[in-house]
């Protein structure tokens, strides 16, 4: 680290360096599983709180540490400002609430087909790449980040080795390997043009650079990030890979990957290429497009995990949208949603796993009663749901009212026609939203159809085992629908006539409701939180900020000291 630095950048590597160091210690401890358990909640507490740090030290300005204290641009910088710091605290608040979800979730399955002395390692070093990817000040840095996390993603994608993980798992390396390609292809031509890979200096020497070679590269990297953000037409992917994960792996994958790729875009834009109307003009295109295709795509949906992959991708262009409007109000207004969607969309996802072990199924064809069934995983569901929808006076609604204020303020046609567009998704949000809600929590179980032979060898896992809920009705005679018990029977015979209130895992519920009271304390510190992302976006379109503080680790000011 650099000589003379404070107690902020001296914990700035540790949010990378705490988790790698706790994945080797996980992998050495496999076959202790409480060990690992310990290791890996007690190393993700603690980069929660560094994380609280660095933010609190960044709204003076951005913190620089040159790791091996060799002077920019040569050595690899991490950077935390106001955007990092923001979207570090917010993934890994969500990243340990996750961990404690798939802890409880292991407790209650005492499930020896998923290799835990694999998960936990796997999962500190998603957070180290996630880490690495928000703090880096160089571009390959960058890259290193995005390889970490995708490396982990793989595993964790397909841990239990089920026919559809698998399957899914490879659609989704390809996917990313070429967008990694085409992210390597994109810093070659960076430094083909200015000689450098460090993003402060690039930002400088990119003025230089002919607009039409400027515009080719710009081109190429919102390529690479808008495959990984999800960015329509770009997005086919995800919803086909995201359902067939366990619930708090796509939970930890909704709230964080993908908003990797939209921080990359934000630095992208507002550090690099500022001012670019070309590119601007394609990301408002893209958005709406991003925003209606992906809403419209959730409502033709049955399965509860497809409608919130859906759901994501729509929710995605509210950020581009943000972003491409390159005012300090949009962009501010695009980081205060970054925030409320991490936190909101991975806890639908944790409330899609308690529903499929309630209702031992999420196609809300064969759902029923689930409010009758258990209450509390009711509330669970309706509280982000309409957070998602954007109903005031919760944080989806100050933060879509502050994107379509922006997008007034700007007054092009195509800003316009992305207000029209936001309000149209989220009443289209809050419609599927809404649908899921009458279909499986408030439909009385004996409302439900009879199940056909196909939905039963629909219902079938890999071993030929039953998932069946409580709360359904009647045992199948031919006139009502089947009992569901919430557990792996033999057999559609085994089916019994079960209406008793289910008693949901106590780890998960609670990670799940503290899930649910973050989203909510997103709305009752909305007025401070909004105001430090305009403060972030203030920075970000300012430029100077950043630079300045990379540089001030120059050869001459650091022999000064």
């Amino acid at each position: 680290m650099n000589p003379g630095s404070g107690l902020v950048e001296s914990l700035l590597p540790l949010p990378v360096l705490l988790p790698l160091l706790g994945a080797g210690t996980a992998l050495v401890l496999a076959g202790r599983p409480t060990a690992q358990r310990a290791v890996s909640v007690g190393v993700l507490t603690a980069v929660v709180a560094i994380s609280a740090v660095l933010l609190a030290g960044s709204v003076h300005g951005p913190r620089v540490v040159t790791v091996g204290s060799w002077p920019a641009p040569l050595g690899i910088t991490l950077v935390a400002d106001q955007l990092s710091t923001i979207m570090l605290l917010t993934s890994m608040t969500v990243t340990l609430l996750v961990l404690l979800y798939a802890i409880g979730q292991g407790t209650s399955d005492d499930d020896t087909r998923t290799p835990v002395s694999i998960f936990h390692p796997t999962y500190l070093v998603l957070a180290a790449g996630v880490a690495n990817a928000f703090l880096s000040g160089d571009l390959f840095n960058l890259y290193v980040g995005f390889e970490v996390l995708l490396m982990a993603s793989y595993v964790l994608l397909t841990l239990g080795g089920t026919r559809a993980r698998v399957r899914a798992g490879l659609t989704y390396v390809v996917v990313n390997v070429l967008s990694s390609l085409v992210f390597l292809i994109g810093i070659a031509l960076v430094y083909a043009a200015v000689g450098t890979l460090n993003l402060a200096q690039i930002a400088v020497r990119m003025s230089s650079v002919p607009p039409g070679t400027q515009l080719a590269i710009h081109l190429v990297l919102l390529t690479a990030f808008g495959i990984k953000a999800a960015v329509f037409p770009l997005s086919a992917w995800l919803p086909d890979s995201y359902p067939t994960a366990a619930a708090p792996v796509t939970a930890v994958f909704a709230g964080l990957l993908t908003k990797v790729g939209v921080y990359s875009i934000i630095r992208t834009q507002t550090l690099l290429f500022p001012g670019s109307g070309v590119t601007d003009d394609v990301l408002l295109v893209a958005a709406l497009a991003t925003m209606v295709i992906g809403a419209l795509g959730a409502i033709a949906q049955e399965d509860l995990k497809r409608v919130l992959s859906f759901t994501l991708v729509a929710h995605i262009g509210y950020m581009v949208f943000g972003v491409a409007l390159a005012t300090p109000a949009g962009v501010g207004a695009a980081i205060f949603y970054v925030v409320h969607h991490i936190t909101v969309q991975a806890t639908l996802f944790c409330v899609a796993g308690l529903v499929e072990r309630v209702g031992g199924s999420t196609s809300t064809t064969r759902l029923a009663g689930l409010a009758a069934a258990s209450p509390v995983l009711a509330v669970l569901y309706f509280v982000p749901a309409v957070n998602l929808g954007g109903i005031p006076p919760l944080s989806g609604f100050i933060g879509k009212l502050g994107l379509v204020e922006a997008g007034v303020q700007d007054g092009s046609v195509l800003a316009w026609l992305l207000v029209g567009g936001s309000v149209l998704t989220s009443l289209l949000t809050l419609y599927v939203m809404a649908k899921v809600w009458v279909l499986a929590f408030w439909r009385p179980a004996d409302q439900l159809p009879a199940p056909t032979t196909e939905d039963e060898d629909q219902d079938t896992d890999d071993d030929g085992r039953y998932p069946v809920l409580i709360g359904a009705g009647p045992a199948r005679d031919g006139r009502g629908a089947p009992a569901y018990s919430g557990e792996l029977l033999g057999s559609p015979s085994a089916r019994a006539d079960r209406r008793e209130r289910v008693a949901l895992p106590a780890l998960m519920t609670g990670a799940t409701v503290a899930l649910v009271t973050v989203g909510v304390a997103l709305t009752v510190v909305a007025g401070p939180l909004y105001g430090l992302a305009d403060s972030a976006a203030a920075d970000l379109t300012a430029r100077t900020p950043y630079i300045s503080a990379v540089f001030a680790q120059s050869v001459d000011t650091r022999v000064a000291r």
